[in-house]
């Protein structure tokens, strides 16, 4: 069965690797019919820092949603965060082409001339585009157009979101994909992702903080007016609430990240009773009794902390409105209990625990916080895919097909000529 129908997320994050794989059915509706996780051991901070154990972990997790749905992978979308990413807004003008005045209608050509020359930014040589977001267009002097496209105008601007990454960190994320048997279709930034899966069109147009608490990093994506304003990430995630558990009560990291998933807590008015949390001792030692309280104690700082650092972050933008849809959280430490609660508390805000909104098939094994980006993934890659199909997918084939014969008529001449 061919493998066209196919749309495979693949999420590579500090503490898991994610693996959706979503599949259109016979009406060209997509639904996801594969999950899978496994633990990731090769990542710090959201880069590669061991391409061995990561691709054992991405074989791993296509493998797990390879099982669930019965078809064999062989491209995916994968996702690409970390503290190497970063994001400016950039502006583009260009004069729109046109015979006459009366017929300088917008076209295809121009909004790729002012895309292009909006990307037209200088950033260092170890850095690339990842992205480029178009935020609105000016036609003339009438700002905050969607699609200009068919306008008759003289002069365009295009305000846009640049995302740019590490080179490096984005190649051996793509190695370690390559070497696990599998074609990287393109990168796409995890918290956009995220976006496209968790949140709905009137919090992005009303204004929305989107957090995905990673293991090893918590991405932060503000959208205003229904578009990506501003990406950051805090070098701080999951791991760090871990740790301290495991430093201060000097147990296993394993161990640690177990009570903290089963029994953590980092709201007060969750705690139902004080009742203690027996640890297993290490090395013939007795059991270590926890309690709950203690517990608390413990997580509540540092996720106090990172929303902080967040809320720091937030607050230096320059936004022209506030925040009308609050914020949203995903990632696996928006499962930890109460951490909606405590970052209402330092935000101000309203806020939501993300989960996929439904896409088809099996809803109740993505429905997690855990799985916004991978499905998010799946969901962006479809939409490229039917881009691609729809509008370059024909010019690049014929210009292909026009480029093979100059080529070959070259190579003849130099053939004749000097051999």
């Amino acid at each position: 069965m061919a493998n066209d129908d196919l749309v495979v997320g693949l999420d590579i994050g500090t503490t898991k690797v994610c693996a959706v794989i979503g599949e259109r059915n016979e009406n060209g509706t997509l639904e996801i019919t594969g999950v899978g996780k496994s633990a990731s051991t090769g990542l710090r901070k959201g880069v590669v820092v061991n391409i061995e154990a990561t691709l054992k972990s991405v074989a791993a997790a296509i493998e797990a949603a390879e099982m669930m749905s019965g078809r064999e992978v062989h491209s995916c979308w994968t996702g690409i965060g970390g503290s190497h990413i970063d994001g400016i807004n950039s502006r583009g003008v260009v004069a729109v082409t046109g015979k006459t005045r009366e017929t300088r209608e917008i076209g295809l050509e121009d909004i790729n001339r002012v895309l292009e020359a909006a990307r037209a930014v200088v950033i260092p040589m170890d850095r690339q585009v990842l992205e480029v977001i178009p935020q609105s267009y000016i036609v003339d002097d009438q700002k905050g157009i969607r699609d200009p496209l068919d306008m008759i105008g003289v002069r365009l601007e295009a305000e846009v979101h640049i995302i740019t990454c590490s080179v490096t960190s984005a190649q051996n994320l793509m190695k370690c994909v390559n070497r696990a048997g599998f074609r990287v279709n393109d990168m796409i930034l995890q918290s956009l992702a995220a976006g496209r899966s968790v949140l709905t069109e009137e919090e992005k147009e009303l204004g929305v903080a989107l957090i995905d608490l990673g293991g090893g990093t918590t991405n932060v994506m503000v959208y205003t007016g229904g578009t990506p304003y501003s990406t950051t990430t805090i070098p701080a995630g999951g791991i760090q609430v871990t740790g301290d558990i495991s430093m201060l009560k000097n147990i296993a990291f394993e161990t640690a990240e177990r009570i903290k998933l089963d029994a953590g807590c980092c709201w007060d008015e969750f705690l139902e009773g004080d009742d203690d949390i027996i640890v297993p001792g290490v090395g013939g030692r007795p059991p270590l009794p926890i309690p709950r309280s203690l517990l608390l104690a413990i997580i509540r700082p540092r996720m106090e902390e990172i929303f902080t650092m967040v809320k720091e972050k937030l607050d230096k933008l320059s936004l022209s409105r506030p925040l009308g849809g609050g914020v949203v959280l995903c990632g696996g430490g928006a499962q930890l209990l109460g951490a909606a609660e405590l970052a209402a508390h330092v935000f101000k805000l309203p806020v939501r625990v993300g989960i996929p909104l439904p896409v088809g098939g099996l809803v109740d094994e993505y429905r997690s916080p855990v799985y916004a980006t991978a499905v998010g993934l799946v969901l962006e890659g479809a939409l490229r895919e039917e881009k691609q199909g729809g509008e370059r997918g024909i010019d690049i084939r014929s210009h292909e097909k026009g480029q093979a014969p100059l080529i070959s008529k070259l190579v003849e001449w130099l053939k004749k000529e000097f051999f």
